[in-house]
């Protein structure tokens, strides 16, 4: 697993939930570190056993963690340029759910080695889509619930989301109610860098 996708997890883990419960992670997996390295790769048995580890001592399904983890993504501070690189997939959370084929090349763009699952949207009429997810059951569905949670938020929509399990393949059924049911996050694609 890449690095990236680890440390992700682990600042997640630890923003939520306060640096003593990462240690606690730390102890309990008998980690001989203590923060994951972005740039190496890890084997996948370590983080399903984090995540494990994570739904244990929250007493919280896996499926919710990584939900919780994909809002986390996007609404935390500390990742406002994922957020922003996010957005830059569509002015309306439609265009936005369009854009999202193109994830895992984009974010080959920014990381050459980081392997996302690939993404096929279907829309079924107007405000109706399904959103496949190849994960090949890791779980990233769940991440790709709480990342779109998040992002209507963002947009100001109204959606309802509802996933739909899969070994394989991850399915996500998106209902977009309304496009501007609330007001969004401000968002200026000519943001000043800080």
């Amino acid at each position: 697993m890449h690095g990236l996708i680890n440390r992700a997890i682990q600042s997640f883990y630890r923003d939520t939930y306060g640096r003593q419960a990462w240690s606690d992670i730390v102890r309990a997996l008998e980690l001989p570190f203590s923060e994951f390295e972005p740039m190496l790769h890890y084997d996948a048995s370590l983080t399903y056993a984090m995540l494990d580890e994570m739904s244990r001592a929250l007493d919280k399904p896996c499926e919710v963690v990584l939900e919780d983890l994909g809002t986390y993504l996007v609404s935390h501070p500390n990742l406002e340029s994922l957020r922003r690189l996010l957005r830059f997939g569509g002015v309306s959370f439609v265009d936005f759910l369009h854009s999202l084929d193109d994830l895992p090349g984009r974010a080959r763009l920014a990381v050459e080695d980081l392997e996302l699952p690939d993404l096929e949207l279907r829309e079924h009429g107007g405000r109706n889509f399904s959103l496949t997810c190849h994960s090949h059951g890791n779980g990233f569905g769940y991440v790709l619930v709480g990342i779109l949670r998040a992002l209507a938020d963002d947009y100001g929509a109204l959606i309802f989301l509802e996933h739909r399990g899969g070994s394989e393949t991850e399915a996500i059924d998106i209902t977009v109610f309304e496009t501007e049911f609330a007001e969004g996050r401000e968002f200026d694609l000519g943001a000043e860098a800080g």
